[in-house]
């Protein structure tokens, strides 16, 4: 498990001379991250003269402070902490931040399984009650414009400890987070420990909070919201913080103090900083994404004259090796794939268009491995064939709802659900059900009804892909939210009699049925809400179905299999009322950043393969 233990060597404080002399001479220019400061702009615009010798004074300032200290003293920069320190992931008390900085070493493979768990089950946490509060709120009469369920879900989730990395200002990596994860929301990063701060772009260990007094900066966000920052990816050029209106422009000068000081101070002692990269990208829950892009160092830093005449700190950092490729990187190769492939990627495409037009998005077929096009041999099929007489024997209520144009609080397909609709206004799924009914043909609602989700078909741009690993496998080229729907694991639908008959001829089967059920986690707020409980109802008799995919199929019957999946089934019904054979709907069971290849619990056995053969 991971422990934090000390930094040995950034333990003494720096000379007085040795400050003046990390002070560069030159001056030149870079960007800050906007934070709650909201002095209002001067009218008079400063020379740069002024400006250098505001910089030389607050210079001469920081270094009498480091010299009253006492050198012979060694400072724990980073404390010490003994072995039988719980995990990073413990909790503390709320409103609490820690007071002493440290590392998490990790110990193997399985370490980083471990607390890639813990950091999934909180997001998926933060997640469900982001949505849970949000569909409360706009159940509210007269309510039309969405809550900051973010904060109101950080909020709760703090004051139950269900916080990460709190009981040390962890430095360097956190555990398990990867390079390439994203987020929606700037508190998510709070939750999980990879930024403290909800609005400032700077994090670090406060001088008050320090055990030597002075500011260590840990992590920035870059989200472009000042105008001198510079960013090639490898190396970025960062401004520092304040001297902003409410605008977010220039107005004075820049000081080094908090965080720019934690800055200077990490340079000096050498601690790496993460740096996570915000910026646009369309989606359906929020305006902007962030991506962790790996950790920094500080090589130098300067004071110059910002592009709006004020005096603004830059620092250089440079992203230290041996990391994975930035997730940032990946996004924008994700985008250029989706606009203009063949000039990103020449070499691979067999198809555009593995679907035939069925599906209303394009389904992409890659291959740069061998000359296999096995998947362009079958008939892709959109949804999963039910034959009349199955569809024709349903054991449930043969009705739809009054509704107008969306269904409301109280319809007869509300009562369906349990009292509740599955989705939100997104078309996200709340929680995880046994299963779904969704409005259908009998109903009088219209084709924008909330309700209607899964019967729109695919709307997430997919790519079957060939791999020497697991043969065929499907990843996604857009940013999925966790709820979000997916796809239909489409096939032939055949009783339990006709699945023994067509086994003996060595076609591939599914059962999903066996599939593990993952809905069981989406929505699971019971760490929050002590009184919560799982949904029972609406339930559904045992279903023993199989399908055949041997020659009608669609992209989801390449997904590889996972005990650890980030897609999960959900029964839902719509178009027939037999309760023994819902159509078998995929959401994203958490956030699925492009290029990320989706996997789904098969429910196999030990003694089987890791991987279904139907597409192999």
């Amino acid at each position: 498990m991971n422990s934090p233990f000390s930094f040995p060597d950034l333990n003494l404080t720096p000379s007085a001379a040795a400050v003046m002399m990390s002070l560069p001479p030159i001056l030149h220019v870079v960007k800050s991250e906007p934070i709650d400061d909201h002095t209002p702009p001067p009218t008079p615009t400063p020379t740069p003269s002024d400006i250098y010798a505001e910089y030389y004074r607050l210079c001469e300032r920081v270094a009498s402070a480091l010299a009253g200290r006492n050198d012979s003293n060694p400072l724990a920069i980073i404390v010490p902490v003994p072995d039988e320190t719980p995990a990073l992931s413990s909790r503390l008390p709320p409103h609490e931040r820690p007071h002493e900085l440290a590392r998490a070493a990790s110990r193997g493979r399985d370490d980083h399984i471990h607390h890639r768990a813990i950091l999934k089950r909180t997001r998926a946490i933060y997640d469900s009650l982001r949505l849970h509060l949000t569909a409360s709120e706009m159940r509210l009469p007269g309510r039309r414009r969405k809550p900051r369920a973010d904060y109101t879900a950080a909020g709760l989730m703090k004051e139950r400890g269900l916080w990460l990395n709190q009981d040390k200002h962890v430095v360097g990596s956190i555990p398990g987070v990867e390079i390439g994860d994203m987020f929606l929301y700037r508190l998510e990063l709070c939750v999980i420990g990879l930024h403290g701060q909800p609005q400032g772009g700077i994090d670090c260990l406060t001088a008050n909070r320090s055990s030597n007094g002075e500011p260590i900066a840990t992590s920035i966000i870059v989200s472009g919201g000042y105008e001198d920052d510079e960013d090639t990816g490898e190396v970025l050029v960062y401004s520092g913080h304040g001297g902003q209106d409410n605008l977010h422009r220039q107005c004075r000068h820049q000081r080094l103090e908090n965080g720019n000081l934690g800055m200077e101070r990490s340079m000096h002692y050498g601690i790496e900083i993460r740096v996570i990269r915000g910026f646009k990208y369309d989606n359906a829950v929020s305006s902007k994404v962030y991506v962790y892009d790996g950790l920094y160092r500080i090589v130098e830093y300067w004071f110059d004259v910002g592009r709006s005449g004020f005096g603004v700190f830059k620092f250089k950092l440079v992203r230290m090796e041996g990391q994975g490729e930035m997730g940032s990187r990946r996004m924008r190769f994700a985008q250029a794939l989706r606009t203009r492939p063949l000039v990103v990627r020449p070499n691979g495409y067999i198809t555009f268009n593995l679907s035939g037009g069925v599906e209303s998005v394009p389904v992409y077929l890659f291959n740069d491995i061998d000359f296999d096009r096995e998947p362009e041999g079958y008939e892709y099929i959109a949804r999963s064939a039910i034959s009349s007489v199955i569809s024709g024997q349903g054991e449930g209520v043969n009705r739809g709802c009054d509704c107008r144009y969306s269904c409301g609080s109280d319809c007869f397909c509300v009562r369906r659900n349990g009292g509740e609709l599955a989705y939100d206004g997104d078309g996200t799924l709340l929680r995880g059900k046994p299963v779904v009914f969704e409005c259908g043909v009998l109903c009088g609602c219209g084709p924008s009804c909330k309700n209607r989700v899964t019967q729109k078909g695919l709307s997430k741009r997919l790519e079957v892909f060939r791999s020497r690993e697991t043969g065929w496998g499907v990843r996604t080229l857009d940013f999925i939210q966790a709820g979000a729907f997916i796809c239909e694991y489409a096939g032939v639908v055949l009783t339990k009699d006709q699945a023994e008959i067509v086994s003996m001829n060595g076609d591939p089967l599914v059962y999903p049925g066996r599939f593990a059920e993952k809905w069981r986690t989406l929505g699971d707020l019971f760490q929050v809400y002590p009184e919560y409980v799982q949904p029972s109802y609406p339930s559904l008799p045992p279903v023993d179905f199989a399908m055949d995919v041997s020659k009608l199929r669609n992209v989801a019957s390449y997904i590889s299999h996972s005990t650890e999946p980030n897609v999960m089934s959900q029964f839902v019904l719509h178009d027939h009322s037999n309760l023994k054979f819902p159509r078998v709907m995929l959401f994203a069971l958490e956030n699925i950043s492009p290029l990320t290849e989706l996997s789904l619990d098969y429910g196999l056995d030990d003694k089987l393969e890791e991987r279904l053969a139907i597409c192999n």
